[in-house]
């Protein structure tokens, strides 16, 4: 298979799933008869290929995946009129914790936040997909860790959480 071809597989792969797709995952398209380098070097030659259209291949936690590009999404949203969730207060500052001081336990945030963490805040994360235990604390009542997911880095468009911006005033979270 030339390279051209090997391209096309993956531009259409890319844009035809609804997720990330990984290195390892877009290989198979070729049997394993592309190695790992090469399958980069040609999803860098796509990232390329699409640097001046609508839509731009950029790479995540878990994949590479096509998405719009943020100066057309005022554009967009105009075909989807409902509003994206609202979180409280309590639901953003608890994410924030988890995602600059993981691993955690729910006890960690009650301590930094200064208030008692609901049930309802930790599962509002755990079902949005964004937070997971991670393991479990050797002390008393062995509690849960918490920590982010590849989900939650994937819906910020990070690669890792490295990519967070930094803290301004560390003394909150």
């Amino acid at each position: 298979m030339n390279t051209a071809q090997a391209k096309r597989v993956l531009e259409a792969a890319l844009l035809t799933s609804t997720e990330p797709m990984s290195v390892p995952v877009l290989r198979r398209l070729f049997e394993d008869q592309l190695d790992e380098e090469t399958i980069r070097v040609l999803l860098d030659d796509l990232r390329r290929d699409w640097s001046d259209r609508g839509v731009e291949l950029v790479t995540l936690a878990s994949g590479w995946r096509f998405q719009s590009r943020p100066d057309l999404r005022e554009f967009l949203d105009r075909l989807k009129p409902e509003k994206p969730a609202r979180y409280s207060r309590a639901v953003m500052e608890t994410l924030a914790i988890i995602a600059y001081r993981q691993p955690v336990t729910r006890g960690d945030i009650e301590e930094i936040r200064g208030v008692a963490v609901s049930s309802t805040v930790m599962k509002s994360l755990e079902d949005r997909g964004w937070i997971e235990a991670i393991g479990h604390r050797d002390a008393p009542g062995r509690p849960a860790l918490y920590g982010t997911t590849r989900h939650f880095l994937d819906d910020l468009g990070l690669r890792s959480l490295e990519e967070l911006p930094p803290l301004e005033d560390s003394t909150h979270v």
